[in-house]
């Protein structure tokens, strides 16, 4: 049998080289990231509450705050930076400052309309707090080096990510998802909804699946700068009920007319 990750590899090679047409899908409220990037000198900015719910572990995100910045068209500078709330029954929740993720995208192939493809190298590591000490973070920094994609297929639009963590002092992990969404406009209005699936993976090896988890969600245009982010998912597996969700809100600055970007 194949392993998980040669298994989504299989997946989203098929998707990239079966498609003509690109619009971007991934990014918040998804695990998946995708290659679009938020345009010269102008911002894109996510304020989430990212919950994490099993039996035996549970962690919440809130706020979590990930703010995007273009330089020209085809990078992004990104820090993300959350609140983080870590609990293993029966023991009481414990709060702290998370890891903070500061990263580079930049989409070196491709744009609308087409194939694009992106990097997304990004590096998290411990703030100054007690997160360590508490046990709510690891000791350790960490180096994401992933790649992700975007297609059209028909109707629907298709993205991937896949990539490689490495891990100071601890072992490595895969990571690899894929979104496929419709977006639609608005009835008598410029606004649109979009709506989205995914199937996310992560994993310490080939045969040790850490996240497994398939999810539904959309974004609303409400008005501009305001974004609605909704997901809502679980883990695809039987032994494990774990439950996972996004519910935020995205600005889009300089405010400016949704059709116009």
């Amino acid at each position: 049998m194949a392993s998980a990750p040669a298994t989504v590899g299989c997946v989203l090679a098929l998707c990239v080289f079966s498609a003509p047409g690109v619009r971007a899908q991934g990014g918040p409220p998804f695990f998946t990231n995708d290659p679009g990037t938020p345009g010269n000198r102008q911002w894109e900015i996510n304020v989430g509450y990212i919950p994490l719910l099993a039996t035996d572990h549970s962690t919440t995100r809130t706020p979590d705050l990930d703010l995007n910045f273009g330089l020209g068209d085809r990078i992004q500078l990104t820090l993300e930076m959350a609140w983080l709330g870590d609990q293993i029954p029966p023991a009481a929740t414990k709060y702290g400052l998370a890891q903070d993720a500061l990263g580079v995208k930049w989409r070196f192939f491709g744009d609308d309309p087409g194939l694009a493809v992106s990097i997304f190298p990004q590096v998290l590591i411990n703030n100054p707090s007690r997160s360590v000490a508490r046990g709510i973070v690891p000791p350790g920094n960490s180096l994401t080096l992933p790649i992700e994609w975007s297609k059209q297929i028909g109707f629907i639009a298709v993205n991937g990510e896949a990539g490689y963590t490495v891990v100071q002092s601890a072992a490595g992990q895969w990571l690899a998802g894929v979104v496929a969404g419709h977006e639609k406009r608005i009835k008598h209005r410029t606004a649109s909804v979009e709506f989205d699936g995914e199937f996310y993976l992560t994993g310490e090896s080939a045969n040790h699946v850490t996240q497994e988890t398939l999810e539904g969600g959309c974004r609303i245009e409400l008005h501009p700068p305001f974004v609605l982010l909704a997901m809502a998912g679980r883990s695809v597996r039987q032994t494990d009920g774990s439950f996972t969700a996004y519910l935020g809100v995205q600005l889009l600055l300089p405010r400016k007319p949704f059709e116009s970007r």
